[in-house]
């Protein structure tokens, strides 16, 4: 592993004690940073190049440890890649390093961890459902590598690991089919999960516990006019022990939800989004109590959107007047509520120390682009030449036909999903809803339906928000329901004025929570060096709030 100037990093990061880096305005003084800024007091960068290596992070909480999955040429110019499990310390000291052999057929799908064992998934290139998984013990250093013929899987769409054994939730050959395999990383066993098999479109969500041995799978069941949601839980080696349905007797339809954690055992806090007749945009959010304790006392409890102090604070206060005289209206004449058309993301419930969760969802839409779009480097996607299709309402279209003409006559295909906005909601363990408030973002686009924002509690009761855009970790800092800025933003590591060296592209990656406090950022950056080539690097960076 080669550095650049590790010296010159080391005196950038800590400009002060524990100081966080900061921008400069155009005189080159250095501007205070905002109120609450992380600070970054460690950096790692590896000799990477994007088009020809590749590298996958994985935060171990557990040990305060990050594990990268490197990926790099057997030799300048050969198509053969030499993989390898990197540990590092928490202030990214390289621990240990262990190859681990991965034949040439196959290409890196996904990785997962549990406390001390990190687990990548690759799918073969020429034989369809052929998987190999490549584990690494972060406590012993070891690595091991197992081959599942499955046979009729084709996509791996989520992935958790429990006491050895993989739940990874696939679609099937047929391209009509979901279902979940269970995969025994030691013994090479295989089994499919017959309890979790569900037509497409569907929408499925699960949490796991080692030290409960369960695992509970959330699934979306519909008509196409009403939806419901099926819970199945499964034990530890997959063998289904409940399922139960959770409908509304009204005209709602529940689109999907996610669970408490099955580790706390005094509640089962179900929450998600709903909808009026159309099952496929959101109009608010629901919660309820299925533990025991709750049999017949816990009803579903419903909040439209309009009753949430913040949701529209994405709107410009000309939108919102509008928006506001208009519910106004709705509500002297006694109409029909105001039908939205959201669609969001939900994040896995966040437990607080009062007892109660925290649920983050991200409010997406598709994305268009033109034709004339030209892409990152990087990664062939990127932020510039990218029009707005923010999430509407009232009505409003948001899934256009591929290839169809805007008003100005360009051709518009969707690429991927932009997200306008999250929606952050503490509930207690009843499912009453205490508080919300929303997070703001800048044009935020994917090309996967994936979580955008990361989050971290800090130790007076905040929840800090973060993501990365370009060369900069967005953030903002949630105190329940106050007010709070949504611009707030430090540049990831930059050479100081007057260094020779420059950074020429930035391409962040992944922000993953880490430990206490901890985030950890990673991706690719270009550097500029006087009388030399470009280099291209790999970062990663210790942020801490």
């Amino acid at each position: 592993m080669k550095t650049l100037y590790p010296l010159l990093l080391a005196a950038c990061l800590l400009l002060g004690p524990g100081g966080p880096l900061r921008a400069q305005d155009r005189g080159g003084a250095p501007l205070p940073p905002p109120p609450g800024a992380p600070t970054q007091a460690a950096r790692i960068e590896l000799d990477l190049d994007p088009s020809t290596s590749e590298a996958h992070v994985q935060a171990l909480p557990a040990d305060s440890s990050v594990v990268v999955l490197l990926g790099r040429p057997n030799r300048p110019g050969g198509r053969e890649t030499l993989f390898a499990f990197q540990q590092y310390d928490r202030d990214l000291r390289l621990r240990t390093e262990q190859a681990v052999e991965v034949p040439d057929e196959f290409s890196f799908v996904r990785i997962c961890a549990e406390p001390r064992i990190v687990y990548a998934l690759f799918g073969s290139t020429r034989v369809p459902g052929r998987f190999l998984v490549a584990a690494y013990d972060a406590r012993g250093g070891q690595a091991l590598t197992q081959v599942f013929e499955t046979k009729t899987a084709r996509d791996v769409l989520d992935l958790k690991a429990m006491d050895g054994h993989l739940f990874a939730t696939v679609t099937l050959n047929d391209g009509q089919h979901l279902t979940a395999l269970l995969l025994d990383v030691a013994t090479g066993r295989l089994q499919f999960l017959a309890s979790v098999y569900e037509q497409l479109p569907t929408q499925l969500s699960f949490v796991a516990d080692a030290a409960t041995g369960r695992a509970e799978y959330v699934l979306t069941q519909t008509n196409g006019r009403k939806s419901r949601l099926q819970l199945k839980q499964l034990t530890g080696r997959g063998q289904l022990v409940s399922s139960e349905y959770v409908q509304a007797e009204s005209d709602r339809s529940l689109i999907t939800a996610q669970l408490s954690p099955p580790q706390d055992t005094s509640t089962r806090l179900l929450t998600g989004t709903y909808s009026l007749r159309d099952p496929g945009y959101a109009q608010g959010l629901f919660a309820t109590d299925l533990s025991a304790a709750a049999v017949g006392q816990s009803a579903l409890r419903f909040y439209d959107f309009r009753r949430l102090k913040h949701f529209f604070d994405y709107l410009n206060p000309a939108h919102l007047a509008r928006l506001e005289r208009r519910n106004e209206r709705i509500d002297a004449k006694a109409q029909e509520p105001q039908r939205w058309r959201y669609r969001l993301l939900l994040h896995e419930l966040l437990p607080q120390a009062d007892g109660g969760y925290v649920l983050v969802a991200e409010v997406y839409a598709p994305h268009y682009r033109s034709s004339a779009y030209t892409g990152s480097r990087y990664y062939g996607s990127g932020y510039g030449g990218y029009g707005r299709s923010l999430p509407g309402y009232a009505g409003l279209p948001l899934d256009l036909p591929l290839g169809m003409n805007s008003a100005y006559g360009n051709p518009r295909d969707a690429d991927g999903y932009q997200t306008s906005h999250v929606v952050v909601c503490g509930f207690d363990r009843a499912g009453a809803l205490l508080w919300d408030n929303t997070y703001v973002l800048n044009d935020v686009h994917r090309r996967d339906l994936e979580e955008t924002v990361r989050l971290q509690s800090l130790p007076d009761g905040r929840l800090a928000l973060a993501y990365l855009r370009d060369d900069q970790l967005h953030y903002k800092l949630v105190d329940r329901d106050a007010t709070g800025p949504n611009d707030l933003a430090v540049p990831l590591f930059t050479p100081p004025t007057g260094s020779p060296y420059k950074i020429l592209d930035s391409e962040p990656d992944e922000l993953l929570p880490w430990f206490g406090t901890r985030f950890v950022a990673s991706g690719y950056q270009r550097v500029r060096r006087p009388g030399a080539p470009d280099r291209d690097v790999f970062f990663l960076n210790a942020v801490a709030f």
